[in-house]
């Protein structure tokens, strides 16, 4: 009961925090460090690199691809444009991989690895706790070293 609650919460902030922004726009600037060069972040609230909820969205260019991670919190997805593939295990496995369409969502469990690829580009938007921290499965995935 406690975590549809927190869900419920999560996606009121998310839809609210939506809303507002279409009205003023987002500011684009490059992805974290902790991600493949060639993604953009725009912070829609929160902030997250603080303790505390956010919601961010990240726009992955065409070909685009995140190696097998995890993080130390829930991450809810939503695919706001585009398609994306996402695979939940240690292992970057095809057969593993879900489309997920605009206007769908997915829930990667805190610490649970994931990977995600786009052929064609997508805009997700992601509402989790901070601070946001990328941890790869195979450290020589990690593109700060």
């Amino acid at each position: 009961m406690r975590r549809l609650v927190l869900v419920g919460v999560v996606a009121m902030l998310a839809g609210s925090a939506v809303q507002s922004s279409a009205k003023s726009g987002l500011n684009w600037g490059p992805a974290p460090p902790s991600l493949p060069k060639g993604a953009k972040i725009a912070v829609v609230s929160g902030n997250p690199s603080q303790p505390g909820p956010f919601v961010i969205r990240l726009r992955f260019p065409p070909g685009y691809t995140v190696p097998p991670h995890s993080h130390p919190a829930d991450e809810y997805v939503t695919v706001v444009e585009g398609v994306v593939s996402m695979g939940m295990g240690s292992i970057a496995d095809p057969d593993r991989l879900k489309v997920i369409p605009k206007g769908r969502s997915i829930i990667a469990p805190a610490n649970m690895a994931h990977f995600a690829s786009t052929t064609q580009g997508a805009t997700l938007q992601i509402s989790s706790r901070g601070p946001f921290q990328v941890t790869y499965v195979n450290r020589e995935h990690d593109p700060r070293l």
